[in-house]
């Protein structure tokens, strides 16, 4: 096991100082897979925090990241390991007159392994975060090559045996839910499902993430974001997006968020042309156009 932080409230302390305000049931949850060395399943919906907590873990820790991103398609080459086929066949060009039997010996060895992210974790020996992410959109058969790394933290390669980790990675996995993971993947996890954060702490992740924003800004801010995450949207705004507002609001020297500031701005928020018109007439926002504007003399 890592062994990264002795307490939940050492845990809390610490991803605080990484920028990142765990609730008590993040905390908890990270600081239960660090002691019992287990690996942590998080869920939630895109952009809460998923990834960025196992950086803020990583960051807390001292620890290196790797990250697997993965995606349909993702084979054991791309995620395990893979020989380096061109190197392999240099060396057979060169004992072509040494036979198959004595060449075979030279061309599967550590020289030509080729280490991708799940078998570069489990070799580290420094302290190391394994970051699995967005699991979800990779095939069903990525997980079947997890079971051995996230169970028994140890890769069997034909050729070489096996290799078990001389230190065991904290392994985070994401999921936005957009398939159900297999029973077999979750006994072995820990679970821990992240939503959109309450409106108190969303204030204390935008004034953190973004002081320079007017003070008496960041409450309408927030205020407006939930009230978008009420209405039936195809995409809701996730945290990131709230900070890419107040970002955009201070870009724009914004002193007060009027119906304009807001219909001008929506495109930072929401991403389909539909959620735009539901925003607009949900919220009343008024047509620019129609509101009284400054002199020019």
């Amino acid at each position: 096991m890592s062994n990264f932080f002795a307490s939940v409230d050492q845990v809390t302390d610490r991803l605080s100082a990484a920028d990142y305000l765990p609730s008590t049931d993040i905390a908890t949850a990270v600081f239960l897979a660090d002691r019992l060395g287990k690996p942590l399943l998080i869920e939630g919906p895109a952009g809460v925090g998923k990834t960025e907590l196992a950086k803020a873990v990583a960051t807390a820790a001292s620890a290196e990241l790797i990250r697997l991103q993965c995606y349909e398609g993702i084979d054991e080459a791309r995620a395990l390991y893979e020989w380096n086929h061109a190197k392999q066949l240099l060396r057979i060009t060169a004992t072509s007159g040494q036979g198959w039997d004595s060449t075979r010996e030279h061309v599967f060895t550590e020289e030509f392994l080729l280490a991708r992210p799940l078998l570069a974790a489990i070799r580290n020996p420094d302290p190391t975060v394994l970051l699995i992410d967005e699991l979800d959109k990779a095939d069903v058969e990525l997980e079947g090559l997890l079971l051995e790394v996230l169970g028994d933290f140890q890769v069997s390669i034909p050729e070489l045996g096996t290799i078990t980790a001389v230190r065991k990675p904290f392994v985070v996995l994401t999921s936005n839910a957009h398939r159900d993971l297999s029973e077999a993947l979750k006994r072995r996890c820990l679970y821990l499902h992240i939503d959109y954060p309450s409106a108190e702490l969303e204030r204390e992740i935008v004034r953190l993430k973004v002081p320079e924003l007017d003070a008496a800004l960041a409450e309408p801010v927030v205020r407006t974001v939930s009230a978008l995450r009420q209405l039936p949207l195809r995409k809701a705004p996730s945290i990131a997006e709230t900070l890419d507002w107040a970002k955009t609001l201070v870009a724009l020297r914004a002193r007060e968020l009027s119906s304009s500031v807001v219909r001008s701005t929506l495109g930072v928020l929401l991403k389909y042309q539909s959620d735009h018109r539901l925003a607009i007439e949900r919220l009343a926002l008024d047509d620019p156009a129609d509101e009284p504007r400054p002199s020019r003399r």
